[in-house]
């Protein structure tokens, strides 16, 4: 007797079975971040070549490679506004690409949960880099409030201050006036012992006091914390013409990179110069 071949009757797949929608544009969309995460890790690791060669030509070339890996390389736009633009405006516009790749490389969620130790996460510093640049260039445009809205937000992020935001906006704050927030900036990091917190709360001192003991005091204290900022406040010396690579405490460097930033707070307060020059002597 023949074998037949047994009819195996063709069923249908119950709904159940079939992944839905939603499920499916969730898989897609997690495997397209995946992706775009390695385009963004990769382009990274182009920019860490390029901060490594001294080749000005070489870097910006990097820099480019990397975008085209991956616009949401935020330090790439970084790197560009250090290197090629030739006006402010061209300066701003990058930063400001880089803060908008900076926002949509880390998504959402990480601006909602990680508020308040935003640097000790790898992936928040291009952005935080960029936030810094934008707010500096900002802030030589003449665009003040904005930039120190920038500084203030920076430091709500990342309240361990790791970029060193509060010299910053300590220096904007008294050179506009703000003496109140000023002086809240400076009790709340109250155990810097840098030389640019002792010298910025001599010159609130100074604008809120005049020369009274306290100011003294705190101006004594200042000095004592690096001596050669009076000189460049006053121009007895004169500054270099570049910013110093590193900064020891108490030491030239510092006094150069503190004078480079707070010599607007201290030309605008009014008589504070002519009483530095008083209680040097």
């Amino acid at each position: 007797m023949p074998m037949g071949r047994s009819k195996k009757k063709a069923g249908k797949f119950a709904s159940s079975q079939l992944p839905d929608l939603q499920t499916i544009e969730s898989l897609l969309a997690v495997l397209g971040g995946r992706r775009e995460d390695d385009a963004i890790d990769a382009a990274q690791e182009i920019i860490y070549d390029a901060w490594a060669t001294g080749d000005r030509r070489k870097r910006v070339a990097l820099a480019k490679k990397a975008l085209k890996l991956s616009p949401l390389c935020a330090d790439a736009y970084v790197l560009l506004a250090q290197e090629t633009t030739r006006h402010l405006d061209e300066t701003i516009d990058l930063y400001r690409q880089g803060v908008a790749a900076g926002e949509k490389a880390l998504g959402k969620t990480c601006f909602r949960n990680d508020v308040g130790h935003f640097w000790s996460i790898l992936e928040t510093r291009p952005y935080m880099r960029a936030r810094r640049g934008l707010a500096q260039a900002l802030w030589d445009k003449g665009l003040r409030d904005d930039a120190v809205a920038h500084f203030r937000d920076m430091l709500r992020l990342n309240p361990n201050d790791n970029q060193g935001i509060r010299y910053l906006l300590i220096d904007c704050l008294l050179t506009l006036g703000c003496d109140d927030e000023a002086a809240a900036l400076i009790k709340r990091y109250d155990e810097d012992g840098a030389a640019a917190w002792s010298w910025s709360r001599a010159l609130l001192a100074f604008r809120r006091a005049g020369d009274r003991p306290q100011s003294r005091d705190a101006l004594s204290q200042a000095m004592s914390d690096n001596k050669y900022i009076a000189p460049l406040l006053l121009g007895d010396r004169k500054m270099p013409r570049q910013l110093p690579d590193y900064i020891s405490c108490g030491g030239k460097d510092e006094a150069v990179a503190y004078v480079y930033g707070a010599a607007g707070a201290w030309t605008v307060a009014a008589g504070a110069l002519t009483w530095l020059r008083t209680r040097q002597e």
